[in-house]
C-alpha cells in the first residue's frame, strides 16, 4: 500500500477530482493548505499587488493498493498540469498497514469493498 499526497493549484481541484473518479479512485481526503514557494515576486491583478510568497493550494491525500499507484499518479499529473511554475508536487509514501474499524480487516483489503470484487 502507498499513500499519495498531492499538492495542487486550487483552480485544478475539480479537474483532478474528476480524473481520480475516472481512474476508479473513489475515496480521498483533501485539505486547504498554504505554503511558501520558490517564487518571491509580487503579482499585479487589476492594479493591486499580491504577495505570491504564500500560496494557497489543495493537499489531496489518498491511500491506494500498490497496483493502483501509477494510474493514480498519472491521473493527478494529467489533470493538474498547466505547464507553469506552481503546478505542485506528488509524494508517494509507503504504508505499513491499514485497519477497517467496522470489520477489523487488515491490509489492503481494508481499503476497498471486498464484496464488490467477488
Amino acid at each position: 500500500m502507498k499513500k499519495i499526497e498531492a499538492i495542487i493549484r486550487r483552480t485544478k481541484f475539480d479537474d483532478v477530482k474528476e480524473a481520480l473518479l475516472k481512474a476508479d479512485i473513489e475515496w480521498f481526503s483533501y485539505y486547504d493548505v498554504r505554503g511558501v514557494g520558490k517564487t518571491r515576486e509580487g503579482r499585479i491583478y487589476r492594479g493591486v499587488v499580491y504577495d505570491t510568497s504564500s500560496i494557497e493550494r489543495i493537499l489531496i491525500s489518498i491511500v491506494v493498493r500498490n497496483k493502483n499507484v501509477e494510474k493514480t499518479v498519472e491521473a493527478i499529473m494529467q489533470a493538474a498540469h498547466t505547464g507553469e511554475i506552481g503546478d505542485g508536487r506528488i509524494f508517494i509514501i509507503p504504508i505499513e498497514d491499514a485497519v477497517r474499524i467496522r470489520t477489523g480487516e487488515r491490509g489492503d483489503i481494508a481499503l476497498y469493498n471486498a464484496e464488490q470484487e467477488k
